[in-house]
Order: structure tokens, then C-alpha cells, then sequence
């Protein structure tokens, strides 16, 4: 048992040479498109990004508000106490 774990971890990462040989295949089969390709996916990583930081900036306009109207209430109820307290 041991030794088929061994052998099957003994192929790991594809080395320079292999790596080398699948983008010639890669460059082969999609020829004129992979330009196309590599486009498409820039194109998608940016809008990936840009909702990435959407709703980055919502979470932190939620937060924003949740910590105003936190403050809001305290300081309400600090002013409702020492009205309470003069009027005793």
C-alpha cells in the first residue's frame, strides 16, 4: 500500500520541459483564439475585482451606519438619564 502512495506521489508538479509541451499543444489547438482567450479572462478577472470592491465598500457603509446609530443611541440614552436626573 505504501508503495503505490509512493509512486503516485513521485509524479508531483509537471517539471520546465512539460509545462513547455502543453502550451505548444495549448498554442496548436487554439492558435488565433488564445489572444482572444487570455483577453476574455483579464476582462473577467477586472470585473471580478471591481465587485470584489463593491461590496467591499457596502460592507463597510453597512458598518459605517450600524456605528453611527450605535453612537446615535447612547448618546440618547446618555441625554435621556441626565434629564431624568435634573427633573428628580
Amino acid at each position: 500500500m505504501t508503495e503505490q502512495t509512493f509512486n503516485i506521489l513521485a509524479f508531483g508538479m509537471p517539471g520546465t520541459w512539460e509545462w513547455i509541451i502543453v502550451l505548444v499543444i495549448a498554442l496548436l489547438i487554439f492558435g488565433r483564439r488564445l489572444p482572444e482567450i487570455a483577453k476574455g479572462l483579464g476582462k473577467s478577472i477586472t470585473e471580478f475585482k471591481k465587485g470584489v470592491k463593491e461590496a467591499q465598500d457596502d460592507v463597510e457603509d453597512v458598518v459605517d451606519d450600524a456605528k453611527k446609530s450605535i453612537e446615535d443611541a447612547v448618546a440618547e440614552d446618555a441625554e435621556s438619564k441626565d434629564s431624568e436626573e435634573q427633573s428628580e
